[in-house]
């Protein structure tokens, strides 16, 4: 059985993305190693994590995490990322950033790794 629907492979092995998937119990963790971040950040790149939970893809992609941490160049922790979490026996700091609307059969791993690129970009 697939961690991740074929089509979800499909997008990561088209986009070259540096990928790991994990399964931690009932969760499986997708791991994007050193996702780029522009200049408002340091460093410039960080692994990012995205918790892919039971009923994806029906059910929406929340949040993601960064490994190490990420800080505004200021030396500011960005809006709502101060907060660490431990997932599959790592440290990682939680990005809170909600979907604000899910379209199940619709929405997948493309559209939330968008989602992610905007939110990063925006540099807050």
């Amino acid at each position: 059985m697939p961690l991740i629907p074929q089509s979800d492979e499909d997008y990561l092995e088209d986009r070259a993305f540096d990928y790991e998937l994990k399964k931690v119990e009932n969760e499986v963790y997708l791991i994007l190693r050193q996702w780029p971040f522009p200049e408002a950040y340091t460093p410039r790149a960080a692994d990012v994590l995205i918790r892919i939970l039971p009923g994806y893809p029906l059910s929406p992609l929340d949040m993601f995490w960064t490994s190490p941490d990420v800080k505004l160049v200021n030396g500011a922790w960005p809006q709502a990322a101060d907060v660490h979490e431990n997932h599959a026996g790592q440290v990682w700091q939680r990005w809170s950033r909600h979907t604000q609307e899910w379209r199940a059969g619709i929405d997948n791993l493309r559209t939330f790794i968008t989602a992610i690129k905007m939110e990063i970009n925006r540099g807050l």
